[in-house]
């Protein structure tokens, strides 16, 4: 009785947290006149016309490329230098490490809004405004926290015997960790690199107020300047919407093991 229970509420949950994003999913599916249609259609047609006008008249392809490459090249420099930066941390005798790893949090916990005019006059000032680089620098900068924590914490997790034995046989630090520590911290680095891309993929304040240009749009931005004639373009809406967010559902899907071990790593000793 209890276990029934308990998979009834549970479904309950799961069925009103998917709402919303089931409901989208369907109103992209849908005609043009289904999604205005009183009462509202439940079941679409299976139409592909909104995704063909997303493409064709909203440059949703345009907006997708500008995500990939910032939210891409966003992730990997944050993995190099968490991964140099976790290493020294977990293994390196430093002073004040634990004053180290609050402040990282602690940087980490900034409101946007109070960092957002310091960051754009700096950006103003390199130049950098309407850039890919103008905004892959902040995404690292707010990402950097999060990737040197995890990273740092499955590191310590590691026997150091492995890296003994490895200096016994002439290693050197580089090849010790390319060789011996990065293979087994895989999966934190693996988590690291997930959520990373999920926020610089999903960010939108930055984005908005670094990219005005249409050219460096992200996909958040350009599915919030969607514009029609007379009222707003809801089924392109929920294709982009779609489009941007089934991905991100899908690899988080299939990596739940992965990133659960990540991110649990230090949370137990022994």
């Amino acid at each position: 009785m209890k276990r029934l229970f308990f998979y009834t509420i549970t479904i309950i949950i799961v069925f009103f947290s998917l709402l919303p994003f089931l409901w989208f999913v369907g109103t992209s599916l849908k005609t043009e006149v289904e999604v205005t249609a009183i009462p509202p259609v439940v079941i679409p047609a299976g139409s592909l016309d909104f995704y063909r006008s997303g493409i064709e008249k909203y440059n949703l392809l345009h907006f997708l490329t500008n995500s990939l490459i910032v939210s891409g090249i966003s992730t990997l420099i944050t993995l190099f230098i968490s991964v140099f930066a976790g290493y020294a941390i977990a293994r390196l005798r430093l002073r004040f490490k634990g004053v180290i790893m609050g402040a990282l949090l602690t940087v980490s916990m900034f409101p946007q809004i109070s960092i957002a005019g310091p960051v754009w006059r700096l950006l103003q000032s390199l130049g950098w405004l309407n850039s890919y680089q103008g905004l892959i620098f902040p995404y690292v900068t707010l990402t950097l926290p999060l990737g040197v924590w995890i990273v740092a914490s499955f590191f310590r997790e590691l026997p150091e015997e492995l890296e003994d034995a490895a200096k016994v046989d002439g290693c050197t630090h580089f090849q010790i960790l390319y060789k011996i520590i990065l293979p087994l911290a895989a999966p934190g680095i693996f988590t690291a690199s997930i959520l990373v891309f999920i926020y610089a993929w999903n960010e939108f304040f930055f984005a908005l107020l670094i990219m005005t240009r249409q050219a460096y749009q992200t996909l958040p931005v350009g599915i919030a300047l969607f514009q029609g004639q007379y009222t707003l373009p809801w089924g392109e809406i929920a294709a982009a919407s779609t489009v941007a967010t089934v991905p991100l559902v899908l690899l988080v899907f299939f990596f739940q093991k992965r990133i659960v071990s990540g991110l649990s790593a230090g949370a137990v000793k022994g």
